[in-house]
């Protein structure tokens, strides 16, 4: 392989990107785009939810329950009726997630030691947001009915009663439980597969489609000058790109890694060489840039962003998806970087990881050294 050969490949395709107003923008402003997009909008926690009241009874007891639910980080009590139809409205338009009635001897059952029934309309049009509003309301009513209890035994003149198992709960690695905590940093793997992938992808085929091949074939180039040379101008964009993903991280949302800075950056590289040898075979073998897009949107990006542990938890994925899963190199990459950003964790703990990964930017090289000895390269 000549280095000048490499160069004068690596300046053409540099050139082509300097005048190409599309790519630049899918090299640079979509990557920033997302990263704001996904650290704001993007969140997976679920508090303040928007809550209903239809309070018939009215009383001293009701009004103080609604108040210790209002003082709730989870729950905001945005309006309060006397009709169950006006509550209804609120749910039927989505104006609310959680509708609470409070029937009208609920007090007087309460103050004669009897089970005060209450009913909770939880909307259910989104599976996870009402999951999670069932499990708010189930612990908060059993924090409720724990007081309850203490003052009547209190009334009865009994001793304190102290529960046999006191579950004293730590969280570990992410421990403000904030989603972008590990949001932030799986958007990387996403904007590598943009940049490296998707761009590339277009670049073989473009010179098919532009009848510069016959030239390429002419010309004392072999196929791993050709590759190399494309690649080039591409890694150095994916690698300004995941520099400015991390500070960003760590400015606007305070997303700092907790372990080495230089095995991210190993990682990052041969995860480049993934994303760019596969942009360069999906390329190769479609010769068409249409084709060549749509198909790189399929096979990288997409699988990328719900395939890889990224939103969506493996763990809860049918069996032979969880085995598609790992031919997914973002997987590997997520896993990398959540065990850098969150645990901390070291090279000894995230080899095979790495190895993967390697062993996939091995294989897909060889399959486009493979590909360009048959196009005579």
């Amino acid at each position: 392989m000549k280095p000048r050969t490499v160069l004068a490949i690596a300046r053409k395709e540099y050139l082509h990107l300097l005048r190409d107003f599309r790519s630049l923008y899918l090299a640079f402003a979509v990557p920033l785009l997302l990263i704001l997009l996904f650290g704001y909008a993007l969140s997976l926690d679920v508090d303040d939810i928007p809550t209903v009241v239809v309070d018939y009874d009215n009383s001293v007891q009701s009004r103080d329950l609604i108040a210790r639910l209002d003082a709730t980080d989870y729950f905001n009590i945005t309006a309060r009726f006397t009709d169950i139809a006006q509550m209804a409205r609120y749910l039927d338009h989505n104006w609310a997630g959680l509708g609470i009635v409070i029937p009208p001897d609920w007090r007087r059952q309460l103050g004669a030691d009897r089970q005060s029934p209450l009913q909770l309309l939880i909307d259910g049009s989104d599976p996870n947001y009402a999951g999670l509003t069932r499990s708010y309301m189930l612990s908060f009513f059993a924090r409720y009915n724990r007081v309850q209890l203490e003052d009547f035994l209190n009334r009865k003149g009994a001793e304190p009663i102290h529960p046999p198992v006191d579950g004293r709960i730590r969280v570990w690695f992410n421990e403000d439980l904030e989603s972008r905590n590990f949001i932030i940093p799986g958007i990387i793997a996403i904007i590598i597969m943009i940049v490296g992938a998707i761009l590339t992808s277009l670049v073989i085929a473009r010179e098919y489609e532009n009848g510069t091949m016959e030239t390429l074939r002419s010309l004392p180039v072999t196929g791993i000058e050709l590759f190399t040379g494309k690649a080039i101008p591409y890694f150095v964009i994916c690698l300004i790109d995941v520099l400015i993903a991390v500070l960003m991280g760590q400015l606007l949302f305070d997303v700092v890694i907790k372990s080495s800075f230089w095995l991210l950056l190993l990682a990052t590289g041969v995860y480049i060489l993934v994303a760019l040898a596969l942009g360069l075979l999906i390329s190769a073998v479609t010769r068409s840039q249409l084709v060549a897009n749509q198909a790189a949107i399929i096979i990288t990006y997409l699988p990328s962003l719900l395939l890889s542990d990224f939103v969506f938890p493996v763990v809860n994925m049918p069996w032979v998806l969880q085995q598609v899963t790992r031919l997914v190199p973002a997987t590997y990459f997520i896993d990398i970087l959540n065990g850098l950003y969150l645990r901390g964790l070291g090279l000894a703990q995230l080899w095979h990881s790495y190895a993967v990964l390697t062993i996939m930017a091995a294989v897909l090289m060889g399959l486009n050294m493979l590909v360009m000895r048959r196009e005579g390269l």
